[in-house]
């Protein structure tokens, strides 16, 4: 397999990961009766919750994807960031309830996770070769 198809796994990889984490999840917590539907009916705090375990699981895609990168991992997280950004904000732009707030943290914290979830795989890859 070649680098560009390797790029094209280790990006689709960790948004595999990030959307069946966040999905299990999600539902876990609608079966037990947790988390409310439709979302609106979820008290702020929720909602904060929500946001704190998705930035950790994308944290742990981008690491992931870091991982599998043939070469330039950090491009790839960069790029991975960035799609996931622009799904963010045709996510928002789709929103017709609120809180509204939600989908505007996950538009601004999309790039920050992929890129500290790709630092963290560098940081212990190096630690590990030293």
């Amino acid at each position: 397999m070649n680098n560009t198809l390797k790029s094209i796994w280790a990006i689709l990889a960790g948004f595999i990961v990030v959307a069946v984490v966040s999905s299990v999840t999600d539902l876990i917590l609608q079966k037990t009766g947790i988390m409310k539907l439709p979302y609106h009916l979820n008290p702020w705090w929720f909602i904060a919750i929500v946001i704190t375990y998705r930035t950790i699981f994308g944290i742990g895609g981008s690491y992931i994807t870091a991982a599998l990168a043939p070469s330039k991992p950090m491009r790839l997280v960069f790029i991975s960031g960035t799609i996931g950004m622009v799904i963010c904000i045709i996510g928002m732009l789709a929103v017709k309830e609120p809180p509204l707030w939600y989908p505007a943290v996950l538009v601004i914290l999309a790039l920050p996770t992929a890129l500290f979830g790709g630092y963290l795989r560098l940081r212990t890859s190096n630690s590990k070769t030293k």
